[in-house]
């Protein structure tokens, strides 16, 4: 295993760091929090353009055909810019579900959409729950018809569910808790698929999505039927693993903006940075961001490679669920009063770790998995 960055591995990460100074600093993160849409289409069809969005995608359906590890090095870079969209739910979730579960008919069609900036994916899991367990969904119902099927519930926490032009429902079908429940591909503009915003300290673009006798025809079952806990236990995989390159490169970026300030700020005659005790907070934050990065690079090489990383998703995850927002924290004690101004950045940052941290299992239930992957 070769965690270290390649040459195309190096030019991702430079080319998207020089794209992202440009063209999403925080004073379009703040616009954005703003607006109603959340993004730009000007900004949406750059990155189609980039080719970020079908990173992954294989060429035969007009995407990159990289593996998850350079997806993941786009990753940190995105999570450092705090990037506005839908990108996270469409080129992480949107992408590795079709390509995991999807028929001929679906990767050729919408796998091309995706890639292409034409189409923009949301995963429906949540109830009135927020844990990531088979059982957790009961309420959203599928039955099935002579034509397709009716769904029927309501799901909460939905990710960029208001931009998404196509949702990844899951749905009770059987009793079994694992057994029993199906992914649904349904679009957005049906008018039985409502939209309600839900808002949150971390300004991540949560909706409700409500469904009352919506009927998709049979082709809109993505996988097997009774077969979407399987396919959605790795779709999770690959989710928690990307959420954990946006908190490293997030880390990173709070880790350079700390140094950087206290270099600068001068009291009693100094810089504040030649005081032992911020050294030590620094040296913490160093020591934390670099070894989540190894964490998070590790995890991604594993799924990259195709190989189990279940423990490895889970350690990582577990780990800087707790490590990231302790760096956003020293980094406000570093900076003192004006941290904790909403004029100063920080706060972006810090906000969206919040949610970061609960994103695909938070630390318990990664813990819960190391566990058992032990045989305790």
């Amino acid at each position: 295993m070769d965690i270290g960055l390649s040459e195309t591995q190096q030019l991702i990460r430079n080319s998207a760091r020089e794209f992202l100074e440009e063209n999403c600093d925080t004073q379009y993160v703040r616009a954005m929090e703003e607006d109603e849409v959340g993004h730009t289409d000007e900004l949406w069809n750059q990155l189609a353009e980039l080719g970020w969005l079908g990173l992954t995608v294989p060429e035969e359906y007009g995407g990159a055909g990289m593996t998850f590890s350079e997806l993941a090095i786009l990753l940190e870079e995105t999570g450092a810019a705090m990037l506005p969209g839908p990108f996270f739910s469409t080129a992480v979730i949107g992408a590795e579900a079709l390509k995991l579960a999807g028929s001929d008919d679906q990767k050729s069609d919408l796998l091309a959409k995706l890639a292409d900036g034409k189409l923009k994916t949301a995963l429906a899991f949540h109830e009135s729950g927020a844990a990531w367990s088979a059982e957790s969904v009961s309420e959203m119902t599928a039955t099935e018809t002579e034509d397709g099927w009716i769904l029927n519930g309501e799901k909460r926490f939905v990710q960029d569910g208001a931009a998404a032009d196509m949702l990844i429902v899951a749905a009770r079908t059987g009793e079994e808790a694992e057994h029993g429940l199906t992914l649904f591909l349904v679009e957005t503009d049906n008018a039985n698929v409502d939209s309600r915003e839900l808002k949150t300290t971390s300004s991540d673009r949560m909706s409700v999505m409500s469904f009352g006798e919506v009927s998709v025809p049979k082709a809109s079952v993505l996988g097997e039927v009774n077969g979407g806990w399987q396919i959605l236990e790795k779709l999770f995989q690959y989710g928690a693993a990307g959420k954990c390159a946006e908190m490293a490169g997030a880390g990173q970026k709070m880790l350079d903006t700390t140094v950087d300030y206290v270099q600068n700020r001068v009291q009693f005659g100094r810089s504040i940075g030649s005081f032992q005790a911020i050294q030590h907070h620094a040296a913490d934050m160093a020591i934390e961001v670099q070894a989540g990065r190894q964490l998070a690079r590790q995890a991604a090489w594993f799924l990259g490679e195709g190989l189990d990383a279940t423990r490895q998703v889970a350690l990582a995850k577990a780990y800087l669920s707790e490590a990231y927002p302790r760096i956003c924290a020293t980094a406000h004690q570093c900076h003192g009063a004006i941290g904790y101004t909403h004029e100063y950045d920080l706060h972006l940052w810090t906000r969206r770790a919040t949610g970061q941290r609960l994103a695909f299992g938070d630390t318990k239930q990664h813990q819960g998995t190391l566990t058992e992957s032990a045989g305790l």
